[in-house]
This record gives C-alpha cells, sequence and structure tokens, in this order.
C-alpha cells in the first residue's frame, strides 16, 4: 500500500578501512566545482611541504654528521656540501631543523581550512539527518546519546585527520626514508637490524595495546556506574533521608569505587609494561647498532661523525614511536566513535517526500480521513478504518478514553507517521504526495506541554516564523492574551525563559506557544490536548486565547476535558480505534451513549474540585 513504501536501507561502515574511505570524500572531493579544485590544490599543497618537511628532517643529521667530521678532521664531506667548514655545517644544522619546522606549519596553516570545513560539513550533514529521521526513530533514542555521537564522531575525525595524515602516515613516511638512508650509507645490515627492531617494537606495541584498550573499556565502565550511582543518591537526595540511607547509599557507592579501584590500578600496571617493553626494545636496538657503529670507528671504516649521525637516527625515529601505542589506541577509538556516525548518516528515514513532490495548495483547509488505518506495531492495530471529514473553516473535536488513537491522529496529520491503510486528505491532496515542509507550514500545533528554547520570550514567539518583526511578535502576543504579562516584566520581552521554558508557569508557557503558532498563521490548527495539563482557573483563561486562535482556521482539538470542546461544531467519540459517535455537544447528550456517560463523570468531577 502507499503508506508502506519499502526503504532501501543502505548499510553503514561496519570497519577501520570503511569508515576511513567513508571520511575520504569530504577531504577529497568527487566533484569539478571550483571550491572542489580549490580544496584538492590545498590538499597537494599541504601534502608537498609535508614531504619537503620530512626530507629536510632525513637529511638533517646528515649535516650534523659533516660538522663533526669537519670538527674531528675525519672524512671527505665538509668541504664540499658548503664550504664554510664547520661553523657554516653548524649553522646548516640549525637552519634545516628551523625549515623543518616551519614546513610543518605551513603544512598546517595550508590544510586548516580543508580539515575545519570538511568537518562542519560532516557535523551538518548529521544534523540535518537526525532531523530528516522518522519520530519512530526519534522516541526510541536518546537525545543526550544523539548529541554525544556527534561529538564524538566529529572529533573523532578530527583526531584520525590530525594523527593518521600527519602522525602515522609521515612517520611511516621518515620509517622508509631513515632506512634508505641508513641502507646507502652504511650497508644492509645496518638496515635490517633497524628494520627488526621497529617491527618488533610496532608488534609488541599492538600486542599491548589490544590487551590494554580492554582493560581501559572496563575502567571507564566501572568509572561510569560509580559516577550514576552517585548522581541517582544525590538526585534522589529527598527520599535517601526519609528513609535513613545515607549510610547504604555510602556503602553502595564505595565498592563501586572499589571496582573502578582495581581496574584503574590494571590500567596503570599496564601502561608501566607497555612503556618498560618499548623502552627495552628500542634502546635494544639503538644498542645493538651504537655498538656495530663503534666496531666500524675502531677498525677506520667509519668516521666519528658515521657514529653520530647514526644515533641522530635512531634518536630521531625513537621519539615518535613512543607515542605510538597512545596513538594507536585513540585512533581505535576515533574509529569506533566515527563508525557510530556514520552509522547513524545510514539511518534511512521513515518519512520521505515522493519523487518531485509539489507544494501543498490549501484553499480552503478542509481536512478528511479515508479508511485510515494505522498501527505502531503490526500485531496491535490503533486506527481501524476511520472516516471523518472536517469541513474549512470548522471546528472538529476528537474525544475517546486514554488508548482510543485520538491523539496518532493528530501525529499521522503532521505525517510523523504514514498511514497503513487509507488516506488523510487536506483539500483532496493526499498529504504523502505533497513536500512535507509545505504541510508543515500549513499546520499549526498547540501541543499539551509546549516546549520553549531557552532563550528570550521575544525569541520563543518569533520562532513562529522566521525573520518575523517586533511588531508582529508583539501583536501575536496580544492575541494571544500575554502581552501584558509581557510587559510587567522587567526585561519585557527579553526575558529568558529557562532551559525549556521552566522560568515560566504552565500557563504563561501555554500562551507563548499560542502566541507563536499564531504569528506562524497556519490555515490548520491542531490544538493536542493543550490545556490537559493546567488546572481549572488557569485552563478558563487560556480558552479565550484559543478560541480567537481558531478564528478562520480549521480546527482539530483533540481533548481529554470535555468542557473545553462544548461549543464545537462537530464532536467525534473514538473508542479502540473506531468512531462509535458523533454530533455536536447536545446531539450527543440527549444519545445518552458513551459520550454522556464520560460528560457525567467529569461533571462530578469538576462539582467535587469546586466543593474542595
Amino acid at each position: 500500500m502507499r503508506g508502506n513504501r519499502p526503504l532501501r536501507v543502505t548499510e553503514g561502515p561496519k570497519n577501520g578501512w570503511a569508515v576511513i574511505r567513508a571520511v575520504i570524500p569530504y577531504f577529497w572531493p568527487d566533484k569539478t566545482a571550483e571550491d572542489a579544485r580549490k580544496t584538492k590544490t590545498r590538499v597537494i599543497v599541504a601534502m608537498v611541504f609535508l614531504l619537503a618537511a620530512k626530507l629536510v628532517t632525513v637529511g638533517t643529521p646528515v649535516l650534523y654528521k659533516s660538522a663533526v667530521d669537519a670538527l674531528a678532521g675525519e672524512g671527505q664531506s665538509a668541504a664540499w656540501m658548503l664550504g664554510a667548514g664547520a661553523v657554516g655545517l653548524t649553522v646548516a644544522y640549525g637552519m634545516a631543523r628551523l625549515m623543518t619546522n616551519g614546513f610543518n606549519q605551513l603544512r598546517d596553516v595550508i590544510f586548516s581550512p580543508v580539515a575545519q570545513s570538511a568537518l562542519r560539513q560532516l557535523a551538518l550533514e548529521t544534523f540535518n539527518h537526525i532531523h530528516a529521521l522518522s519520530m519512530r526513530y526519534h522516541i526510541t533514542r536518546k537525545t543526550g546519546g544523539l548529541s554525544r555521537i556527534i561529538e564524538r564522531g566529529v572529533k573523532g575525525v578530527a583526531f584520525l585527520l590530525r594523527f593518521l595524515v600527519f602522525s602515522i602516515g609521515p612517520l611511516a613516511l621518515e620509517l622508509l626514508m631513515v632506512l634508505v638512508v641508513i641502507s646507502f650509507a652504511f650497508g644492509p645490515t645496518y638496515m635490517l637490524v633497524l628494520l627488526a627492531t621497529i617491527a618488533v617494537y610496532i608488534y609488541f606495541t599492538y600486542v599491548v595495546t589490544e590487551w590494554r584498550v580492554k582493560l581501559r573499556k572496563e575502567m571507564n565502565d566501572q568509572d561510569t556506574d560509580a559516577n550514576q550511582k552517585a548522581v541517582d543518591s544525590l538526585l534522589n537526595f529527598e527520599t535517601v533521608k526519609y528513609f535513613v540511607a545515607e549510610k547504604r547509599e555510602a556503602a553502595r557507592y564505595d565498592k563501586a569505587m572499589e571496582a573502578y579501584e582495581v581496574a584503574a590500578n590494571k590500567t596503570a600496571y599496564s601502561l608501566g609494561f607497555l612503556n618498560f617493553g618499548q623502552s627495552f626494545f628500542i634502546t635494544g636496538g639503538l644498542v645493538i647498532v651504537m655498538v656495530m657503529a663503534a666496531i666500524g670507528v675502531q677498525n677506520g671504516q667509519m668516521t666519528v661523525g658515521d657514529f653520530v649521525m647514526v644515533n641522530a637516527y635512531m634518536i630521531q625515529i625513537t621519539m615518535p614511536l613512543n607515542f605510538l601505542g597512545t596513538v594507536y589506541r585513540e585512533i581505535r577509538q576515533a574509529l569506533v566513535d566515527m563508525e557510530e556516525m556514520f552509522d547513524l548518516l545510514h539511518q534511512p528515514a521513515e518519512i520521505k517526500d515522493a519523487p518531485g513532490a509539489p507544494d501543498i495548495t490549501v484553499t480552503g483547509g478542509t481536512v478528511a480521513l479515508k479508511s485510515v488505518e494505522f498501527a505502531y506495531d503490526p500485531a496491535r492495530p490503533i486506527l481501524k478504518g476511520v472516516d471523518l471529514e472536517v469541513p474549512a473553516g470548522k471546528t472538529m473535536a476528537i474525544v475517546g478514553h486514554s488508548g482510543s488513537g485520538k491523539s496518532t491522529i493528530g501525529r499521522l496529520l503532521f505525517r510523523f507517521y504514514d498511514v497503513t491503510g487509507g488516506s488523510l486528505q487536506i483539500d483532496g491532496q493526499d498529504i504523502r504526495d505533497v513536500s512535507q515542509e509545505s504541510l508543515h507550514r500549513a499546520i499549526g500545533v498547540v501541543p499539551q506541554d509546549t516546549v520553549l528554547f531557552n532563550d528570550t520570550i521575544r525569541y520563543n514567539i518569533g520562532y513562529g516564523r522566521d525573520g518575523a518583526t517586533y511588531e508582529e511578535i508583539v501583536a501575536a502576543a496580544q492575541q494571544a492574551q500575554i502581552h501584558d504579562f509581557i510587559m510587567a516584566l522587567p526585561e519585557g520581552y527579553e526575558t529568558q525563559v529557562g532551559e525549556r521554558g521552566l522560568k515560566l508557569s504552565g500557563g504563561e508557557k501555554q500562551r507563548v506557544g499560542i502566541a507563536r503558532t499564531l504569528l506562524k498563521d497556519p490555515p490548520i490548527l491542531l490544538l493536542d490536548e493543550a490545556t490537559s495539563a493546567l488546572d481549572t482557573r488557569t485552563e478558563q483563561s487560556i480558552l479565550g486565547a484559543l478560541k480567537l486562535a481558531g478564528v478562520g482556521r480549521t480546527v482539530i482539538t483533540i481533548a481529554h476535558r470535555l468542557s473545553t470542546i462544548a461549543d464545537s461544531d462537530e464532536i467525534v467519540v473514538l473508542d479502540a480505534g473506531e468512531v462509535i459517535e458523533r454530533g455536536t455537544h447536545e446531539a450527543l447528550l440527549k444519545q445518552g451513549g458513551a459520550y454522556a456517560a464520560m460528560w457525567s463523570a467529569q461533571a462530578e468531577d469538576r462539582e467535587a474540585e469546586d466543593a474542595a
């Protein structure tokens, strides 16, 4: 059926190399546009400076050797290299070190715009994709978890770029160059010893780091557990006091910290083992090569400068290798974080626009449900062939007990979900055939709990229409009957509402929400239990604003309190996903059916509340 359009699920990256391949297009775009050419040019120039830096780095010990030989009166290279003797060679040695740093800084400066643009593009793409995902996905995921996935994923890309491109890659290039120079300068035996040292060092680092990753994960899990217990106890401070459980909570927290202590000690011991092992292998290789060089000097086959150069090369490769264990572990973690983000990017959007979908054209605002069927879970149907029609400019109220499906109709109208049977139409247009953006513009929603942004009242009302003027915002507030309240505040429309609007009362938040919707000026208005969370007095003051908001619009009211919808043009009673009664308030009371019973029960509750 149309509501069950098949979704093509694209698999996300499942391993480290796949993640790296997924990142490459952000740094080497396969487009021919001007921006793409500039990006590629920057990458090429940055790589040229990287190569230049490594060439100078590898050549620097040769200058050092020549200076030593010049001072010792040995060798043949000093005189023809610079013609300035030991002093000139020493200056050249210093200039070479400075050039290495300069090339590296130029590389970073040239590549920085590429990296930052790629990170921005990746973060924006992920952000937009999350907004495109269906309501079904969002209600099963924690918002904090999604934000952490984006944050960790983008940081992971930045880390991978910094260390893989500018540390691991250059390190491999430098090692290769050093091996070639050593082989040509001193023979293949030196190269083989150096190669064996590097191979053993890397293998040892890999094996121990894999082991440490598991220990580190255990430590992090214990740390998270202890932190959760502490936060949980503090959030439930009153309950702890009520049941005199301070010692119990302290013992519970201490037990969690004890497990963390054990895991942290294992991690510290393993780090000591890793560091000593790395030092053992690299020092062993260094000593072997230096002994070979010392024997060569004693035999007259090598100069003192050669001995110094061998030592310089060994020290030169030792420093970056010492960070290999840490970098490898962080790269593995970065790949995991990036994989989570790319998996998120490959989550399919359940609700999609049809190819070439036009904008909806609202001429009057007639809303019609034709044999609508829907189920969140196929085994549990919610709506079972519902037929309704709200004429343009009229008001329809939908009532029923919890679970009857009334709120589901609102979600379907806004197309948070697609119907699984039948169709939902506005002015004869199936909402699945029009663009979601235009559909959302045509419908204004005042929900049960209006959630505000942590910004000013002016910003929250102005959110109803992008680019609205201050005068338009004030006019909307006046229509919602909240202007006088706002002007009585010390900062007026610039008053901060706090996170989720918690600095305002429920009624004040609802009025801000109504003003925001009025500013949007939609032809269709959906009131989804807009007053059910308010007390009776606040509700009565809000009803006037809602009634004004509905003038000239098609209004669908989903209500629990029947007193708020008694003057609707038509009232529909839902039960278990089916329409069981419909008519005006007076007609339904005369029928003496389900609506009359609900009215009677709520009347008794109102009398009891008034008496209290």
